[in-house]
Formats: structure tokens, sequence, C-alpha cells
């Protein structure tokens, strides 16, 4: 799901996607045909005594409940005595949002409560007193609570191409989902991803339909049971929800919620794939996709939502919207969509809009816009559901079991092992236990980095090891498995040494980072960052051999981090089980293996940066490793040295990161008007980090990007501008930051900060188009207007996602 979704035109290390870019072109239409599809019907869900309790049951309901049963809520936007006035039939709690009174990040217990409070405030509300249904997203494991057992990643389960690990996953996954009290799990992903610039690559199980296809029934029974044979979802299962149809992973440049422009046999050949097994699965829920088919969104295109999926499919259960996804239909609002809704979206996910959404959809379905039917249609769908998971019962069995219990660490941790993929070895793997072994590198004692996005928040960063009580970093399995061995491990994050080691690991990747902040411009691995590879060249001028554990969301080119590597292993995101890397790449005191690599890419790796799409079957197929490759212990071709001319252009990429470390982003550039001078600054021991602003009188220092870009959507994000300042001069009168055209009051910040101090400040982006920011073309990333003398110092200019402490000033 996407929980706090922003406009493609932002990615994470990554791209500012100019609007003209952005423009569909015209293309084939947008209307599919269900002659064309797979045809199947959905197995369990329905039942003759099951449907005659539905029947009773609506005919006592109102039209009010009726429609509060179409509306979720996040957990972040409503109460539960919120309730009393509006039946909801849903709630979730999205990626950033935390248990009611708690903190965000927080063990089994809050969560439960907050689930059991909810419950309660429904039954008391009197009428037909509907129970509510509790989603949220379990990516990879329960990953918003503390304690939980977070899986690897699905890029790194499609590696180990096991379809009856999946189902046992689905099973541990439901079991903790469960003992939190939450009914539904958004999930499986069954998502074909065919770009990976795309920032959500690694929730698909692979760029092959085939994988997806073999994926998605067994992790839909493993979270489920095997409803098709009939039984009820409970005793430690969920609801599950197939996810994002259709076509989220074929979007032009790898856009996320962009536009898949292709054939309709295309998308029905390769991105339906994972549905077929899950409807014939049972699955309980499709979650509609943010991203557009041939220009026409997915939340509105009733062609492929009832024709298709209700129809030719036979999906018997309900479509659950995306966050907010409505609102991008044409016409529509966050609190006024019909269209969707007669589209056939069953229950719009409004985590913020909810409120005003049910006073329209209630008028409209008085009004004849959605017609009774329609509306019955959806309500039967979502009470079906409810009566399979057993709602209706006093309770669900399964509340108050413990997390992260050791079997379901000992399966995570045979999934790590089971998804490595061994690129490089020139006789360095498998390191011997006796050895004298450096681990080096900032990210292998990181149980948060190596765990990736939608782990603990929304873009998995933020993360400390305190927050993963049970789990085990890299590093910590590293150093069990070499001293139980007789050897010796140092950690080492800079890799730095007194004596010598026999050898040094090394663990390095990318940060966390989740949709559309995930984005990224081409594939190249830290283009302007070189911390990585300097260190893997020093260690290797030092004579000491090199093994490179990387970490990723998706295959990058990374021919200089091999080059400088004796061994080179893709370890994809772990989670918490990090052990299971040592498990492989760590032999006995002799150095014979104790277990061998068995992952193999289920995406192609780029032969250059530029690479992209690169997909398994297309016509000029040229990767640097082909999907399905994969090097075991016992194969005895090394790694030759790789061209190093990564095909980009870096100059021509542009970045979230506007002004960070002295670098400007090549896209951007600062512009003054009126009575204002702009020199240098330097700030952390670098040289001309920043601009220093220097106000006589009126004025304005803007940084303008070279071409406007769509932000659009914006407003339903969390993001913030931030912007690390010093105030050099106190203000003699209004400063206003702007962006968009969008002003908000800096005066009171700015007023009260020390002079000469640096200090921080986030400003919510939400803020600035509710001032009148212009997000559909913004030129004006960021700009100071002072009405009087002031002078204030900047060095960071930045999208992010974390908003802790942000403001929202008035203008």
């Amino acid at each position: 799901m996407a929980v706090r979704w922003i406009v493609a035109a932002l990615c994470a290390t990554a791209s500012l996607t100019p609007l003209a870019a952005q423009a569909p072109d015209a293309g084939p239409a947008a209307v599919a045909n269900p002659a064309n599809w797979p045809a199947t019907r959905s197995r369990g869900l329905i039942d003759a005594e099951t449907e005659a309790a539905i029947t009773r049951l609506m005919a006592r309901m109102t039209l009010e409940e009726k429609v509060g049963q179409t509306i979720q809520a996040d957990i972040g936007s409503i109460k539960p005595e919120d309730l009393s006035r509006y039946p909801l039939g849903s709630i979730l709690a999205g990626g950033s949002s935390g248990p009611l009174g708690a903190p965000d990040r927080s063990p089994a217990g809050p969560w439960l409560d907050t689930a059991r409070a909810f419950r309660t405030a429904a039954a008391a509300r009197g009428g037909a007193a509907v129970p509510i249904v509790f989603g949220i997203d379990a990516m990879h494991g329960h990953g918003n609570v503390v304690g939980a057992t977070i899986f690897p990643h699905n890029i790194a389960l499609g590696a180990a191409n096991d379809p009856a690990l999946l189902r046992r996953i689905g099973e541990a996954t439901a079991k903790e989902v469960a003992a939190t009290g939450i009914e539904w799990a958004f999930g499986p992903t069954v998502t074909v991803p065919r770009d990976d610039r795309w920032g959500r690559a690694y929730e698909g199980y692979s760029e092959d339909p085939a994988i997806v296809r073999a994926y998605a029934g067994e992790m839909v029974r493993g979270l489920q049971g095997d409803i098709a044979r009939g039984g009820m979802i409970q005793a430690g299962r969920v609801a599950a929800s197939a996810k994002h149809f259709l076509g989220d992973g074929g979007t032009t440049n790898g856009t996320d919620q962009g536009d898949t422009r292709i054939p309709e046999a295309e998308l029905a050949a390769i991105h339906a794939a994972g549905y077929v097994p899950a409807i014939e699965a049972g699955v309980a829920t499709i979650m509609a996709s943010f991203n557009s088919w041939n220009g026409s969104k997915l939340h509105g295109n009733a062609s492929l939502l009832t024709d298709v999926l209700k129809g030719r499919m036979g999906f018997d259960g309900f479509v659950v919207g995306d966050w907010n996804g409505h609102a991008q239909v044409p016409g529509c609002t966050p609190t006024d969509c019909p269209q969707s809704f007669n589209a056939g979206v069953d229950m719009f996910m409004a985590p913020d809009s909810w409120r005003g959404l049910f006073d329209t959809t209630l008028a409209q379905v008085k009004s004849g816009v959605i017609t009774r039917a329609r509306l019955d249609d959806a309500v039967r769908r979502i009470l079906r559901v409810k009566y399979r998971l057993g709602l209706f019962d006093a309770a669900r069995p399964a509340e108050g079991r413990a997390l992260g219990t050791p079997d379901h660490r000992a399966l995570a941790r045979e999934a790590v092992a089971k998804s490595l993929v061994l690129l490089k070895n020139n006789g360095v793997l498998p390191i011997k236990a006796s050895a004298n072994v450096l681990v080096a590198g900032i990210a292998a004692d990181d149980i948060g980095k190596q765990s990736g996005g939608w782990t603990l928040s929304w873009q998995g960063t933020g993360n400390t090891n305190a927050d993963f009580p049970g789990g085990t970093s890299i590093w910590a399995g590293l150093k069990s498995a070499v001293e139980a061995g007789g050897g010796r491990a140092t950690l080492s994050p800079d890799g730095r040494f007194t004596a010598k080691p026999d050898v040094a690991v090394v663990v390095f990747g990318e940060e966390p980072y989740a949709e559309g902040l995930g984005d990224i411009p081409n594939l190249e691995y830290q283009s302007g960052d070189k911390t990585d590879i300097a260190l893997l060249k020093r260690l290797k001028a030092a004579g000491v051999p090199v093994v490179s554990l990387f970490l990723s969301g998706r295959p990058l080119w990374v021919n200089p981090e091999i080059n400088a590597s004796d061994a080179f292993v893709a370890i994809w995101q772990p989670g918490t089980e990090g052990a299971g890397v040592a498990d492989v790449i760590v032999g006995d005191a002799n150095g014979r293996p104790r277990a061998d690599f068995r992952g193999r890419l289920s995406f192609s790796w780029p032969r250059t940066a530029a690479q992209s799409p690169l997909n398994k079957g297309d016509a000029r197929y040229d990767p640097l490793f082909a999907f399905g490759h994969g090097l075991t212990y016992a194969s005895a071709a090394r790694l030759g040295v790789l061209p190093e001319v990564s095909g980009i252009d870096q100059s021509t990429v542009a970045t979230r990161r506007l002004l960070k470390a002295g670098r400007l982003a090549p896209q951007a550039r600062f512009a003054t008007t009126g009575a204002v001078t702009m020199t240098p600054v330097d700030a952390d021991s670098i040289q001309e980090a920043g601009r220093r602003f220097a106000f006589t009188g009126p004025g304005r220092a803007t940084l303008e990007l070279a071409a406007p870009v769509d932000m659009r959507f914006y407003a339903n994000t969390d993001l913030a501008l931030l912007v690390d300042y010093r105030v050099d001069a106190a203000p003699a009168g209004a400063v206003r930051l702007r962006l968009g055209g969008g002003a908000v009051d800096l005066t009171p910040t700015l007023s009260a900060a020390p002079v000469g101090a640096w200090r921080s400040v986030k400003v919510k982006l939400k803020c600035f188009a509710a001032a009148g920011a212009d997000v559909q073309a913004v030129r004006e990333a960021f700009a100071l207007d002072a009405a009087a003398t002031a002078t204030v110092s900047v060095k960071t200019i930045e999208l992010v996602s974390e908003n802790e402490g942000a403001i929202c000033p008035t203008s």
C-alpha cells in the first residue's frame, strides 16, 4: 500500500522528473476487453449460509451504515469515539502511524490495545453494529511493530526461488499480525517490476511473471490458510490483499504512480500473472493501484476493476483503494469521488479524508449518482470478507501471542541464507572460521539499514539497533560464526586496523527507502559520494582480501565496487536475522563450506548504469549477469576486470538533495532579486558548503529548478522541506519561506534562533500547497523573502521523509 504517497517527481538519492517528461504520450486505448484476459473464479469466499446471513444483516442496515462500510480511515486521523457518529467499516495503520497514545515505534501491547479500543467502539455504536476490520502493511513481516520478525524483502525471496518457503513466511507473518489484534495484511505484492529505477522494485519477487505466478497463491495460503478447501480465516490467520491492480511495475521510466503505456495483451500476460493464483487461493481483497494504464487511472478504470477483475476473473472479495488514490482520478478530490466507486473500488482508503468522503458519498447515494445496487454490491463483498474472518464471533483466538518467536526468527534466517546471490568469488570464500576477520562499513552493525524500507516507519529511516530487540546485525552474525570456529572478528566501520587481518568483510549499500523517494534516475550506485569504493580500494591497497556484501533493493551498476572486491555477494535487504549471511559465507575452521549459495538472480543485473529497463526476453538482452545467474562454491570461473564507464552523464541528473555538503543539484541554481547579496559560506569543515544571504532591505533569494516539476500529490504526504540555517543577523522584519509560490512565515522561527548557531527547520510540503503553491509546475524549490534587514546562511536544502518536529506556519 502507498501509505505515504508522493509525486513520482521525487526520488531518494533521486531524480526530480521534469513535468514535460511525465506527460503521457498518445497510446493504445485504456479500455480492456474481458475476453482477452484469463478466466477463473474465487474459491472459498462464498457459501449459501453466509450469503443468507449477509442478506439478513443488510436488511437491518441503514443507508448511513452501508456507506460507512465503504470507507477506511487511518488511526492517525480518527479516534475510537468517532465511530459513534461515523459507522466506518475499516481502519488502517499507515507506514508512519503509531498506536493510540503511544510512540510510533511500539511493541505489541499498545497495538493490541488500539485494535481492542476501535473494536469496542464499533460494537457499542448501536444499530447493526457491524464489526470493524483493521488493516496494516506487512511488507516483510509485521514491520510496524517493535519486536516483530522482519523477513527479507520480496526481491530477496524471489532470488531464493522457493514457493514453499513463501507459504511458511506467510504463516509466520499472519501469526504475528494476528497477535496484535489486526485482521488484515496488505499483501502479497504481486507486482512484476520491469524497470529497476522504480523505488518499489524490491517489493516485487521478480521481473519474470513465472516466479510471481508461482509465489502469489502460496503467500495467500500462508496468510489466510487454505480457505479454498473451506474454513475460516481465523486462529492466527489474516485476510490478504493482492496488490497493486494493475501494472504498477510497468510504468514508463519506472516512475512511481506513473503511466504504464503498454498494449492490453502485455498488461494481461505480464502484470496480471500473480492475480489468477491469488484469486484461486481465495484472496479476500485486492488493492487498486495508483498508476495509470495508457493515461487512465486504475482507481477509475471500470473495464479493469469491474469487467475484468470481478467479471472475467471472477473475484468475489472486495477491492480496496490505496492511500487517497481515488483523488487522482480526473474530476475527483480526496473527499469527493463517485467515479472511483462506480468504477469498482468497494472500499475507499481515505486516511485523513474519511469524514468529508463519508458525507459526500452518502449524499451521492441519496441523489442517485451512486446507485443503491452498486452500494449493496460493495457492502455485500465487504461483509463477505468480515464473515469469513469470523469478526462476528466474540474473539479471535490468536490475539496476544508473542512476536519474534524463535521459530519465526529461524525461518527468517533460513530465508536470508537461501536468498544470497554470489556474483564474484576469486578464491576468498568461504571464510575460514579460524581467521582474523575485519568487518567494515557503516552498515555492518545497522539492523535498520539491512532491513530496508517499510520497517518501523514508512521509508525505514530513523531506526537504531535498540528498535529491534532479538534481532541480529550482519556484524553480530559474523562475529558469532567466526568466534565459534576459533577465529577473531573485529568491527571497524571505517576499515582502519592496527594488525593486518586475514580478510576484510565490507558491508555497504543503499539507504532504506520506499515508494516515491526510492525512484532513481539511473542505476549507478553512489554516483557522487565515493565513500564505499574508497574504503574497498584502501583495503585492497593494503593487501587485504576483500569480501563485499552489497545491500540493495534492486540490481545496480557497481562495476567499480566489484573490481575492488575479491568476492561480491548481493545480500539484498535481509531483515532482522543477519546471521543468515554468516551461515553461508563463513565456513568451518578449515575453510570448508557449512552451506552453499542457493540464490539466483530474479532480476537481470545491468552492464551499464543506463541499462534500464532490462528484462529477460528483451530483443537486445545484454546484461552483465543474466536472470537466473548465481555462483556456488563449485563454480570454477573467476571474474575478470569489468569496464568502469557508467554510461551516464551525472551533470544532467537532478536530486532531491538540492544543497548538501557544498554540492548544489545540477539542475538547480540560486538567484537573487532586490536588496540582497549572496556569498559562499563554510560549514562543517567544508569550504563553500552553503550560501549567506545578506538582506539590506526587501529582497528575495531563490533556488530555481531548470525545468518545472509536478508536485501535485504532496498534499497527501508527510514529506518536508528541510533547511539547515544560521541566523547571522536577526531579522528586522518579516521573513517568509516559499516553494512554488506558496509562502509560510518563518519570522518567529528565525527571531527565536540564537545568532551564530546552526539550526534546522522542517516545513511540511502540504503547508506550501495550502498556502497557494502551484504544485503542478514547481520551479521555485526554495526562496527566502525578507521585508527588511536580515542575514541568514543556509547549508542544506533537502526533501526528507522523516518529519518529526516539522512545522506548518501560517503565511
